[in-house]
């Protein structure tokens, strides 16, 4: 949808690739069609800008479109029309949002939503969300209010290409297809997926500023019971790492001076104003 979302095309490009190598293999359900749609905002992803370039408006909040409107309305009628009559649909979506995520399922609670459904992708959690008044012109919310089984499906990259979680995405894909009785295809290992409110969720606090740097693997566990004592990341710089860089820069320069002053302050007359001069 967004002219920055190279991990999302990336991993469509993946499933293409794996979906066409399965289909010669004649591993697809005969009868039954998968559609991909890599992407509907190539021009704003050839000049990488975010949003429609001409007027910056967002196709994703656009649906379900309207095919007499703007631009990027009428973009969101024709990919709506293509797509509102499948039973089953999944966004690559993006966050608005910086942050360390680990891939996940979302769904908004428009009462036609199926957490249980979305416990097949097999990742890690799923989010119920409670829509918020300009979500309802998202493609996730359009498409359960025509009766479709949509999912956005996370990862946890944007702007640049991830291939560790990309792979996690065809995996959890390909095995809820195949859970679907849309293909032949047996996925190794996945996560029995606790639905999560999006309203249990928050934010650690911190005791200082700074700029979190995260531990690999530190986040893959999603609830945290009270009584852990683990370290998931570190504050790197900040206001208290300013001063403690500035308070070592000064030591240091105090210290080469006088390791330079030993020698030079023994020296008289014409030789001082010299090396006075060199330093």
């Amino acid at each position: 949808m967004r002219g920055n979302e190279y991990q999302q095309l990336y991993i469509c490009s993946q499933l293409v690739k794996r979906l066409g190598k399965m289909e010669e293999q004649g591993r697809l359900t005969p009868g039954k069609q998968i559609m991909v749609i890599p992407c509907v905002n190539p021009y704003s992803m050839n000049v990488q800008k975010r949003f429609w370039s001409i007027d910056n408006t967002d196709i994703n909040r656009m649906f379900p479109g309207y095919s007499l409107g703007e631009t990027t309305q009428r973009i969101a009628a024709g990919v709506f029309k293509a797509v509102q009559d499948f039973p089953l649909g999944v966004q690559f979506s993006s966050f608005y949002m910086p942050g360390a995520f680990v891939p996940h399922v979302r769904m908004m609670k428009t009462g036609y939503e199926d957490p249980e459904l979305a416990c097949q992708f097999g990742l890690p959690y799923v989010i119920l969300h409670a829509p918020r008044p300009f979500d309802t012109t998202t493609p996730n919310y359009n498409w359960q209010i025509w009766e479709t089984k949509a999912f956005s499906l996370y990862t946890n990259s944007n702007g640049r290409v991830d291939q560790a979680s990309a792979r996690e995405a065809v995996e959890s894909v390909l095995g809820f297809l195949a859970g679907q009785g849309l293909l032949r295809y047996h996925r190794y290992g996945g996560f029995l997926s606790p639905p999560v409110g999006s309203k249990e969720m928050g934010a650690p606090p911190a005791k200082r500023a700074g700029v979190y740097q995260y531990y690999d693997g530190g986040l893959v566990q999603f609830s945290i019971p009270e009584t852990f004592s683990g370290v998931f990341g570190d504050l790197v710089g900040g206001v208290i790492g300013m001063v403690i860089s500035r308070v070592i820069c000064g030591l240091l320069a105090a210290f080469f001076g006088w390791l330079i002053g030993l020698p030079v302050l023994r020296l008289k007359s014409d030789y001082l104003a010299i090396a006075t001069l060199g330093f």
